[in-house]
């Protein structure tokens, strides 16, 4: 995108003016956004977008600017725009040696989604349409989604990195509304991650389409759910939603700094059952939140966070690990870097934010778990939620439920919801099984939403308060 020379000059410019560190993130994504609501395609969108973001940080300052305009004479002029002003210049100026860093993270695409026509995807989306129409009359509304992301960037920074890489990021959504009798119930299906037209192979539009809908014909004929605190088994299939907000964004050392996590301070103690050992890994193939660099060219990671039990640490950026670094007295940040330095686009600064998070399955058979369960729920899907960071209380929406009766899957409920806090959820979790699945999402986080993959095994929740219809 620019010669060596432009982007070191780029560089030395931003630190003329002093500052402990600069970095460039250029960036092109070409995007394609194709949706169908009443039974039409109602939007098809595709476009390119490009910039770069130049930032200085001194100390605990960050400065941060973009353009649009991919010109040299642009690129220069956001550096000097954001010299660090008000401290004394270097004795000498800064020099910057740029080297070419490459990855062997293998994250490969079988069939690249930018070499099929936009009327192939959108026949995907009106085959999915019809797919979810067709399982029952009551089936009011449905609502398909395809988008395709194929991201180029540069990195460089004052230390000398230099990397260029690729992200490619497809995801294909349907929502289906079901009603009957003043009853009301939506059913959600998502597939998609770092991958191709391949995902089609795996899961067909179709089929994606039939699970959304027969979920909301299940939760239309479900009762309504009990209340009160029971016993509830998480199944593999909820995907670690609960986990990614009760203890993911607690984990993010930007929070921890603040005084924000209910996990500050707590490295070396026991804050989980010792089943439990949760991971972020940006390495996994095929997952969303996956990537070989982030986005401030640390390497992409696989970083323990508890490990049976104990909290190991936290996730960082390079900015939370250089302040870690000041009050820790250590001098150099890449010891502290997970590789979590993530932006929505060239127009964001980078902040911290998980990957692919998950809690690691044990051996325990998932009907095994279920059986010794004498009374509880099972739920099979999570919903949205809401969680605060600094207590770790939280509440989620169940999607799918179903009463556990006798040691055995009974039938569905509606409208619960699973309310509790996520420290002590964590420490009395006493059944983990062996059957890890995964979740695709976007996260959002001071105003930035990113790709990311949630996962966990079937677990099983001794005692919780469930949110439902008192009988």
């Amino acid at each position: 995108m620019f010669s060596d020379r432009i982007l070191t000059q780029t560089l030395e410019i931003a630190l003329s003016g002093g500052g402990d560190f600069a970095d460039i993130f250029i960036e092109e994504e070409r995007t394609t956004n194709i949706s169908c609501e009443e039974n039409r395609i109602e939007r098809v969108i595709s476009g390119i977008d490009r910039g770069a973001c130049v930032r200085v940080i001194s100390g605990r300052r960050t400065k941060c600017a973009y353009t649009s305009d991919l010109t040299e004479e642009s690129l220069l002029n956001v550096s000097k725009s954001i010299r660090v002003e008000g401290e004394s210049a270097p004795s000498q100026a800064r020099k910057v040696d740029l080297k070419p860093i490459s990855s062997d993270i293998e994250l490969k695409v079988q069939k690249d989604f930018q070499s099929y026509p936009i009327d192939s995807k959108a026949e995907l989306v009106n085959r999915a349409n019809s797919s979810a129409r067709s399982v029952d009359k009551r089936i009011r509304q449905v609502n398909v989604g395809y988008s395709d992301r194929r991201q180029k960037v540069m990195i460089a920074n004052s230390e000398g990195l230099l990397i260029e890489d690729e992200r490619m990021d497809l995801l294909f959504r349907v929502r289906a509304i079901a009603a009957d009798e003043g009853i009301i119930q939506t059913g959600h299906e998502v597939r998609g991650g770092f991958i191709g037209f391949e995902l089609f192979d795996e899961y067909s539009p179709e089929d994606i389409a039939r699970q959304a809908a027969r979920r909301a014909i299940l939760m239309l004929l479900a009762s309504k759910s009990p209340a009160g605190r029971m016993t509830v088994v998480l199944s593999g299939e909820a995907g670690g939603t609960m986990i990614h907000e009760a203890i993911g964004h607690s984990l993010e050392a930007d929070l921890v700094q603040k005084g924000m996590s209910k996990y500050a301070g707590k490295v070396g103690e026991s804050v989980a059952s010792d089943l439990i050992t949760v991971i972020d890994d940006a390495t996994l193939p095929k997952r969303r939140g996956s990537f070989r660099f982030d986005d401030e060219g640390a390497p992409g990671q696989r970083t323990v966070l508890v490990d049976k039990g104990v909290l190991k640490g936290y996730l960082y950026d390079r900015y939370t690990a250089k302040i870690e670094g000041m009050l820790c007295e250590m001098s150099r940040v890449d010891l502290i870097l997970s590789g979590n330095g993530r932006r929505e686009s060239y127009h964001h600064k980078p902040i911290v934010r998980m990957s692919n998070t998950f809690i690691a399955p044990d051996k325990t058979d998932p009907r095994k778990i279920i059986k010794a369960t004498p009374k509880g729920l099972f739920v099979k899907r999570v919903g949205g939620g809401e969680v605060n960071t600094l207590t770790g209380d939280f509440v989620f929406e169940v999607n799918e439920g179903y009463l556990i009766e006798d040691g055995r899957i009974g039938k569905p409920v509606r409208g619960a919801t699973l309310i509790g806090n996520g420290p002590q959820i964590l420490k009395e979790i006493d059944m983990l099984g062996n059957d890890l699945s995964f979740d695709v999402g976007s996260c959002g986080k001071d105003g930035q939403v990113v790709p990311v993959t949630s996962g966990q095994p079937t677990l099983r929740i001794p005692e919780i308060v469930v949110g439902g219809e008192l009988t």
